[in-house]
């Protein structure tokens, strides 16, 4: 989705740049700053929750034979045949 060109913007970044950043951040979002960072913390917690769950569900697939997908490949390659 991003290139790497794209990403290496950030590896740029330094002090002062950060302080502008802040600026503008504290001039765009004034006293709702708090909230607006509060959220954004928030869905960073639930995407990695996400994540980690939907890792979870794979693992557990992966890890428990079933017989049901095997018996569906056979029939799959019977009715082939």
């Amino acid at each position: 989705m991003f290139g790497i060109t794209t990403l290496g913007i950030f590896q740029n970044l330094g002090i002062p740049e950060l302080l502008l950043i802040a600026v503008i951040a504290l001039l765009v979002f004034g006293p709702r700053l708090p909230t607006v960072m509060r959220s954004i913390g928030k869905g960073i917690v639930e995407f990695k929750k996400g994540l980690r769950d939907t890792g979870d569900d794979i693992s557990r697939e992966v890890d428990t034979p079933s017989t049901s997908r095997s018996d569906k490949q056979i029939d799959h390659k019977s009715n082939n045949s």
